[in-house]
């Protein structure tokens, strides 16, 4: 078994399995990270009560942070086996087809998914370590460790930081697209795509990335302009 799964990953269809189960443990993470967020128009209380109780799952039984931490530790290395295997694919493309597609529309179709994927994936990436030592760590959150999770978060975008904001939701359509193009991905690795399926497929990769992403969205626009305070 120690032989067959590197075997396994070293072929296409090994890395495009990896990819498609990776990404689906970083949507379950994203819409739960979403719903998660969007307490915050139940008000303080409730927001810092949730934030409380993300840390503390698992007590008495386990000591606090245990489970959070596996959490964690799971989404992190989701995230890297995701992008080494999206890199490996792409160069394992690059060299299968050393001759440019004759056709224009499919060359440009393939250019933008490609292009979108490969730097918005960056772009996500650059936002995930952001968001740790801003959230996390508190390293770049105005509030600081002393504060409340409700308070560190409406501190995040405050009008006056209006440019987080901006780059916030930038960063969120980035992640939009990436959900899009990658659910509907996984679809096709899957083996779930059909003639029969493919617009039912479509749409829900489609709305699943729209609802992700207004879900993110709609917590700093929210409180840049002053509906959460």
């Amino acid at each position: 078994m120690a032989i067959a799964i590197p075997a396994i990953y070293r072929s296409t269809v090994g890395k495009k399995a990896v990819m498609a189960v990776t990404g689906g443990v970083l949507v379950l993470y994203l819409v739960a990270h979403m719903v998660g967020n969007l307490k915050i128009f139940l008000g303080a209380e409730e927001f810092n009560h949730y934030a409380h109780w993300l840390r503390t799952i698992g007590e008495p039984a386990v000591p606090r942070r245990t489970v959070l931490t596996l959490i964690e530790v799971v989404l992190g290395a989701s995230v890297v086996l995701h992008m080494w295997s999206a890199v490996s694919l792409g160069k394992r493309a690059a060299h299968a087809r050393p001759v440019k597609y004759q056709s224009k529309k499919k060359s440009h179709a393939q250019g933008y998914a490609v292009r979108t994927m490969r730097y918005g994936g960056v772009i996500i990436a650059v936002y995930i370590i952001w968001h740790l030592l801003d959230l996390t760590f508190f390293a770049l959150n105005p509030k600081g460790a002393d504060a409340t999770p409700y308070e560190r978060m409406v501190s995040d975008f405050d009008p006056s930081r209006w440019y987080i904001t901006v780059w916030y939701v930038v960063a969120i359509l980035l992640v939009g697209l990436h959900l899009n193009h990658g659910i509907w991905s996984a679809f096709q690795t899957l083996g779930l795509r059909s003639p029969r399926s493919h617009n039912a497929l479509r749409a829900l990769a489609a709305t699943v990335a729209a609802l992700v992403t207004l879900g993110f969205v709609a917590v700093p626009v929210s409180i840049t302009f002053g509906w959460v305070s």
